[in-house]
């Protein structure tokens, strides 16, 4: 029965990774029909970031009223709901008022899997869940792209999308028994305390300010990279534009690939060393970006930062339980969630404010010094945790 649930939770991975790229792929043909600026896709954008940091503070108060099992039902349903209602959707304000059920549906989901897979699962499981999340993430676009080449509708892109969320739904629902008793012999649940904790009580724990900037550091780099690489690549590098923009596309290929590749490693090496891996390898990319070594070394350089993209997010997820105790792993990833995504919303446009005012020239400079933050707060969690192996 366990590999039964474990195979409903790698679709409940992709159904994450389904809806977040169709905003970019689909706006170049829906801002024209709407009458707004190509820059409004941001509000949008803002919105459904704001839903899932709200969602992402709840997710502890959700899971103890209903279970990982339910939360993630009622979440996908409600990504469901708020993509059929884009692809109805006729006018601006109509896809900004769906962007809220649409933002509160991921952040709950997201923090919710993550969390009972962390606490019932061993840690290679939690880096090839995350490599399905890339698998969606890419057929998202595929799927749209077919609707927009063969039928020229973006509205039945997020329908098709809508109906393949409507469809897992009712598998997860359907699952619902398989998700009590199924922790592997290594892992031990511990009780959950008897009320849910509150943010100030979260943050005052140890360690948690620390693996929040953490979080922080890491999605502002990841997005950071995925957003400026090509425009650094072709206005500092010198690299055909076609060029740049088919190695921008491998970051994240490297992404996926390194998680598929982390899956086996765990089974080796520890979750804190398969973070001090990862941020090796940004390293090494970064120094390929800075020395004068040619075009060929910078466009290594990427696909190596998305290789060490790959095992950091996953690892420091499946060590939650570990470095603070699996009675209050459920709150605490919410607060990285929640952490991830403002730096998802805050580190690229900050850049892209330098590049514009400055020179693009300091991407690398600017990913050093996230990257550099990222470790010693990294390093200071372990310390406080006493987990440094």
């Amino acid at each position: 029965m366990i590999h039964l649930l474990l195979a409903v939770i790698y679709l409940s991975f992709v159904s994450l990774g389904l809806p977040d790229s169709l905003l970019g792929s689909a706006w170049p043909s829906m801002y024209q029909g709407f009458g707004v600026p190509v820059s409004y896709s941001g509000m949008i954008f803002f919105l459904i970031s704001l839903g899932t940091v709200i969602s992402s503070l709840q997710s502890d108060r959700l899971t103890r009223k209903l279970g990982a099992g339910k939360v993630t039902a009622v979440s996908v349903a409600m990504t469901a709901a708020a993509l059929f209602g884009f692809s109805i959707s006729n006018s601006f304000w109509m896809l900004c008022l769906w962007a809220i059920p649409y933002g509160l549906g991921a952040g709950s989901v997201d923090a919710a899997l993550n969390n009972y897979v962390a606490l019932h699962f061993a840690s290679r499981h939690m880096s090839w869940l995350h490599c399905m999340w890339g698998l969606g993430a890419s057929i998202g676009p595929y799927i749209m792209g077919c609707a927009l080449t063969r039928w020229e509708s973006w509205h039945l892109g997020y329908r098709i999308i809508s109906v393949l969320q409507l469809a897992l739904t009712a598998v997860i629902v359907l699952s619902l028994p398989l998700w009590k008793g199924t922790a592997q012999p290594e892992k031990r649940e511990q009780s959950p305390p008897p009320q849910a904790l509150t943010l100030r009580q979260i943050i005052s724990l140890p360690g948690v300010k620390a693996v929040m900037v953490t979080f922080f550091c890491y999605c502002a780099l990841e997005q950071t990279t995925g957003l400026w690489a090509s425009s650094y690549l072709a206005l500092h590098k010198g690299v055909a534009p076609e060029t740049a923009a088919s190695f921008a596309s491998l970051f994240f290929l490297g992404i996926t690939a390194g998680r598929a590749l982390s899956g086996f490693l765990t089974m080796r090496l520890s979750d804190s060393r398969m973070v001090r891996l990862g941020q090796g390898i940004i390293a090494v990319g970064l120094a390929a970006f800075l020395l004068p070594l040619g075009e060929y070394a910078a466009l290594a350089g990427l696909i190596l930062i998305g290789l060490g993209c790959a095992p950091i997010y996953p690892s420091i997820i499946h060590a939650t339980p570990t470095h603070f105790g699996a009675d209050k792993s459920q709150a605490i990833i919410g607060v990285q969630m929640a952490s991830a995504y403002v730096g998802n919303c805050l580190m690229p446009p900050l850049f892209g404010l330098i590049a514009n005012h400055i020179t693009v020239s300091l991407f690398p400079f600017y990913l050093l010094v996230i990257l550099i933050v990222m470790i010693l707060m990294h390093e200071t969690l372990l310390k406080r945790s006493g987990k440094s192996v």
